[in-house]
This record gives C-alpha cells, structure tokens and sequence, in this order.
C-alpha cells in the first residue's frame, strides 16, 4: 500500500502483470492521475527495479517485465519547485560548460531530478545526449559547471580534478575590507571538516560605502562549502551565507561565483580555458 504523509506519497508495487503499463499501474495504486504519474516521471520521481539495476524510469510507456519493481516518491512541493534556466557556454560534444544559477542542484534526489544542472543539459543541448557531473557546485553558488556526455570522457575529466590538474578561481564578496587594500594573496588553511584544506584569496575591488569586499579565491583542495568556511574562518562571511555567515533579513543570494576553468582536454590535449562573462559575476555594485 502507499505511504502517504502530509501529501507526501511513496509508493513501492512489483509487476505481476503486463495488461497495464507503468502510468496506469501507479494511478491504480496511488488514486493519483495518470497525468499527474506522467508529470512526476518526467521530472525523476518514478524508479525501475530490474534485477540488480534500478534507474528512473521517464517513458510510461515503456515495456515492462514480470517481477520488474516500480518505485514512486512523490511530493508536490518538491515537483512543483522551478529554478532559472541555465546558460550553455561551451559545447565540445563529449562535454559542456555551463553557467548554473542560484538554486539549480547539481545532484538530483529519489524525489527528482528536474532542477539539476545535468537534466537541464540532457533536455536542452541538441543533439540530445546523456549528461554526468564532474564536479559540484552548492545549491546556492552560481558560476561554471562542467558535465560529461560519455562515460569515458567524464572519467577523464574527473581524473583532472581529482589529480588537482585544473586550474580555478572563484570570486566571492564578504562583509568587511579584505586584506586592508593589500593586493597580495592571502593563504587560508583552516582544517575543514578534519581534513587539511587551503585556499588562497586576494582581494580585487572594496566598497567603502556598504563595507563590503570582492575577492578572487582559488582552492588546492575541495572541502565541503571550504571558500564559505574559509572566509567565515577569517572574519570575513561571504554575503548572503545563512550557514557559516550572519545573512541579513531579505538579504540577497549567496555571493559565490565560480568563474574560471582551464584544463588540457583529454580528447585533443589542447588547452581549454574558460572564463564568466561580466554580466554574470559577482558585483559589488548589486550588493
């Protein structure tokens, strides 16, 4: 029977017959639509079970097997949730780089997938193909993201930044004149999470008015929110950072932007560089 919870449905059937296809299986066991089921799949809400696979299932028509498991996690607040677009910067076939805005996941959930930066890619290059992250990016950073289209090719390029063979930067603002006007760098190596991370930050632009700093930062590891604890480390919270900042009532988004990406591609060896358009980094100005 279905589980339901606050209108929170999690539906769990195994197929004993072929007579019905997925979408009307499940309306009959949720007394939910079939529109209403069709919607949830396409938005990665509905799962197949075959064997010792288990992957979302989109098309209600597909064919179906005897013992096969249909899986379905429904929550309305959760499908009816929508993020800005995301912006394609970069096509390169075997992968892409993309500007992904505040909000877009980069990691879907048993109850979705349909605002992660990897479906949009999959929904919305042409022609259509598979799209597999390579990196994270926090739900409430914005910046360059880039995502595999071929198993082999996002290996290749997760092996670059696992081996530490790409270069990045961020820019984030914080509250407070960073470095005191000191264009030198300043190195940051505040253990995170027990593990031993650094961070090298300068400081590119301060606004004496509002007391607040643009700063580039460029990472040697990949800590969890590491630039947020970093920065937060040294009396300096990136604005907007409800979580290790002091974010003000109404205050804008998270500050954080990645905005550069250089690495050897590992299908031409060239070297790939990429870097934000203005328009879409941070500004001090907008704070």
């Amino acid at each position: 029977m279905p589980q339901v919870t606050q209108n929170v449905l999690e539906s769990h059937l195994t197929i004993n017959n072929l007579e019905l296809n997925a979408a009307s299986l499940l309306a009959a066991e949720t007394k939910l639509s079939k529109q209403q089921i069709k919607q949830a799949m396409n938005k990665g809400a509905v799962w197949l079970t075959r064997g010792k696979q288990t992957q979302r299932l989109r098309r209600a028509k597909r064919t179906l097997k005897l013992g096969d498991e249909l899986h379905l996690y429904y929550n309305p607040q959760v499908l009816a949730h929508s993020v800005d677009a995301a912006e394609l910067i970069f096509d390169g076939g075997q992968y892409s780089i993309w500007y992904k805005p505040y909000g877009m996941l980069c990691q879907g959930s048993k109850w979705g997938d349909h605002t992660t930066i990897n479906r949009y890619a999959e929904i919305h290059l042409a022609p259509d193909r598979p799209a597999f992250i390579i990196h994270r990016l926090d739900r409430a950073a914005t910046g360059l993201v880039l995502i595999g289209h071929s198993k082999k090719t996002t290996a290749a390029l997760a092996k670059l930044f696992e081996l530490r063979q790409l270069d990045k930067y961020y820019q984030v603002i914080v509250e407070g004149q960073f470095n005191s006007g000191n264009l030198e760098s300043v190195t940051i190596a505040t253990d995170v999470d027990n593990k031993a991370a650094r961070s090298h930050a300068r400081l590119l632009a301060f606004d004496e008015e509002k007391k607040r700093s643009l700063v580039q930062v460029k990472i040697e590891s990949g800590r969890k929110h590491q630039i947020r604890i970093h920065m937060a480390s040294i009396g300096y919270p990136v604005v907007g950072d409800r979580l290790h900042g002091v974010a003000k009532e109404g205050e804008l988004n998270l500050q954080l932007t990645s905005c550069y990406l250089k690495f050897t591609c590992p299908i031409t060896d060239e070297i790939k560089e990429f870097e934000l358009p203005e328009r879409l980094k941070p500004k001090l100005i907008a704070c």
